[in-house]
């Protein structure tokens, strides 16, 4: 007989929050029964409506809290909950880091069966806002009048607005003058129901340490009215800008970024440095958004590498280059495996602009190439992995667990598939010597770490 659901859709009840979501909800349990209400904070008693109920778990509104954590704070941003950028901002930063600290420490007991492994005191950021050097914002038309901003969670309506607390200031700016002008001109939204209309999305790129602006204009027509006039008006008011991009994206789609690129005025692309290494920046290219926590991690990465200048290495999922280059620095010769053939093209370029030829890079999976590399006789002495949220493929495990290399430095977006495959290769041999979190991302629910791990 199925257990009765202790809860109905309209209920008022009051509960005590345990724990949250990896989206950063509040979970509060009703005779086991979880209830998931954004908001709400682990300590915390509360009056909540019951809006949604399933088998297995339900959803709340929070009406009134009934008692505060010590950790919660005014939202700085009263509109956030608008459009879902910041899950934590009412959480005070002291308290982010102990909930992701925390998260780190419980996937890997409870998914990895690691609780003896040594986590780190989390490594956060001394300003956590502001800190994003790139923003692309939907462009669309309310009331008569042209509105970027975000999109409200869930829908595709566009809240407008002229700055989030999480850009660098330069990019809120870009974002503002370039909407002012577009719409001084009189530049047609885009209309994505009827798919009618010029400008899709705007773009901003900025390099921190350079100080160089890339601004990209993607619309759904090949060319954009008062073209020349949009140009003279970006580069008088925006004095920093150093490169204006037009990408067109024809399709009826959600993905933002078109197939044809072509440079109005000024550069291909902006500079940037992480660490010493320097990047060029192209519209299309993937480049990390904190750069100052990058350098943490990617410096922590290095340190467990525990380079000599004598061994091989293999970065899988290597994007552009990132993190083979600052191994290059160490290691005897790094090869690079990354899926997309431009952030390879990148990658390349990136290292003959820093002389650096130690370091070769091949398109393709890497749960494909790496498996062929083994069996030409190209090994390693240190492996280092930075897959995307879903982890590392089991092909490129087993490859992990049979080319046995002395060392693997997992760079990790996600705690629980962190855990998952650290799991796997502690049953090929290996153990998990110590796990970093790092706070890329300050407001978000996002926490990324590196293990070390060594052959037993």
């Amino acid at each position: 007989m199925s257990k009765t659901i202790p809860v109905k859709k309209n209920d008022y009840i009051d509960v005590e929050f345990e724990d949250l979501t990896h989206d950063g909800a509040g979970v509060a349990k009703v005779e086991g029964y979880p209830i998931f209400v954004p908001g709400g904070l682990p300590g915390e008693k509360a009056k909540v409506k019951v809006i949604k109920v399933n088998k297995g778990y339900g959803f709340g509104r929070l009406i009134e809290l009934l008692q505060k954590s010590p950790f919660r704070v005014e939202c700085p941003a009263e509109d956030a909950h608008k459009y879902g950028g910041c899950q934590l901002q009412h959480i005070s930063y002291e308290g982010q880091l102990k909930y992701k600290e925390n998260q780190v420490r419980q996937v890997l007991a409870r998914i990895g069966k690691l609780a003896d492994v040594k986590v780190h005191p989390i490594l956060g950021m001394e300003h956590p806002w502001h800190y994003r050097n790139k923003a692309q914002v939907p462009v669309g038309e309310k009331d008569g009048k042209l509105v970027a901003g975000f999109f409200k969670p869930r829908s595709h309506e566009i809240v407008d607005t002229n700055e989030s607390l999480l850009h660098i200031m330069e990019i809120n700016e870009a974002i503002r003058v370039v909407k002012e002008i577009a719409s001084e001109l009189g530049i047609q939204p885009y209309n994505e129901e009827k798919h009618k209309g010029v400008l899709r999305h705007f773009m901003a790129r900025y390099g921190r340490q350079t100080g160089e602006l890339m601004v990209v204009i993607i619309t759904r027509t090949d060319d954009i009215p008062h073209k020349n006039k949009l140009v003279e008006e970006i580069t008088a008011r925006l004095p920093k800008v150093r490169s204006i991009v037009h990408n067109v994206n024809s399709k009826k789609t959600n993905v933002i970024m078109g197939d044809r690129t072509e440079v109005l005025w000024g550069s291909e692309v902006i500079y940037d440095y992480i660490g010493d290494i320097k990047f060029a920046i192209s519209a299309r290219s993937f480049y990390q958004v904190n750069p100052e926590q990058t350098r943490v991690l990617y410096h922590k990465a290095l340190e467990y590498a525990g380079l000599t200048g004598e061994e091989s290495v293999i970065d899988a999922y290597c994007g552009i280059g990132t993190i083979s280059l600052f191994l290059a620095q160490k290691a005897k010769r790094v090869s690079g495996v990354e899926i997309v053939p431009e952030a390879i093209e990148d990658a390349k370029r990136n290292a003959e602009l820093n002389g650096i030829t130690n370091a070769e890079f091949e398109v393709g999976e890497a749960e494909k190439v790496i498996p062929a590399w083994y069996k030409q006789g190209n090994t390693a002495d240190v492996l280092v992995v930075d897959p995307p949220r879903k982890g590392c493929d089991e092909a490129l495990l087993q490859t992990i667990i049979d080319m046995k290399p002395k060392k693997v430095v997992y760079v990790s977006c996600n705690p629980a598939t962190l855990a998952r495959d650290l799991r796997i290769l502690e049953d090929g041999g290996y153990k998990t010597i110590e796990v970093q979190p790092v706070d890329m991302f300050p407001q978000t629910t996002h926490c990324e770490a590196v293990a070390k791990i060594v052959l037993v």
